[in-house]
């Protein structure tokens, strides 16, 4: 006679197949990126029972390969040690044709071409990104501190020890990167002309430098082709 034994999966083998809902839900509903401890902590303590590291980082692995399918205008991305939903490059474009900001929030092409200096010198004195644009950098260096787009990295060892400046997490936020070497290798990413300090730059102007830094590298300077 044959006996049959049916094992019933225990609560916490459920929860474990459930863990990627729970952890896809989290970073979904996160606005800036969750870091894998805290995710650890709080998937844990809402589970009630201690989440594995192995267990949390295979989910995340999980999650990110389902979300590289082109099924996904989005996927996830390990940013500033910590995990968001960002969409995907080639939907940029699109996205910032809806998102077109005021005029009054919109960076201006001075600000985009500070921007880029900071980015490619960093860290980089006031006198060295006014020698290089050959007007006074004070506004608009002060303006680019209030958005947060810009920091302070501490104090040159010149003579005066000015201040340095570099680029912060909220300038990798907003233009998608993960980190300041995912910059694409050109030498200029802005046009010649420059309008005056607060007038709004068109939208194909910033458009363009987002876009070139979302190609991560792949972008070749046009200025670069024209003179070789």
């Amino acid at each position: 006679m044959w006996v049959w034994l049916y094992f019933w999966p225990s609560d916490k083998a459920i929860l474990l197949e459930r863990l990627d809902l729970y952890l896809e839900s989290v970073i979904f509903g996160a606005v800036e990126p969750v870091g894998f401890n805290q995710l650890k902590k709080l998937l844990s303590d809402h589970l009630d029972w201690p989440v594995e590291h192995e267990q949390l980082q295979e989910s995340l692995d999980r999650l990110e390969r389902k979300y590289q399918s082109d099924d996904f205008a989005f996927g996830i991305v390990c940013m500033n040690n910590g995990y968001l939903f960002m969409s995907k490059p080639e939907y940029h474009p699109i996205i910032a044709e809806y998102l077109k900001l005021s005029s009054a929030k919109k960076l201006t092409k001075t600000a985009m071409e500070t921007l880029a200096i900071v980015a490619y010198k960093q860290p980089v004195t006031k006198a060295e990104i006014s020698s290089i644009r050959g007007v006074n950098s004070d506004y608009i260096l002060q303006k680019l501190l209030e958005k947060d787009l810009i920091a302070i990295a501490g104090r040159s060892e010149e003579v005066g020890r000015p201040l340095l400046y570099k680029t912060s997490e909220r300038f990798l936020e907003y233009f998608g990167l993960k980190s300041i070497k995912d910059l694409p290798r050109v030498r200029e990413i802005l046009p010649d002309e420059t309008d005056s300090i607060g007038e709004p730059a068109p939208v194909e102007t910033e458009s363009m430098l987002k876009r070139q830094i979302s190609e991560n590298g792949n972008a070749e300077s046009t200025t670069d082709q024209q003179s070789s």
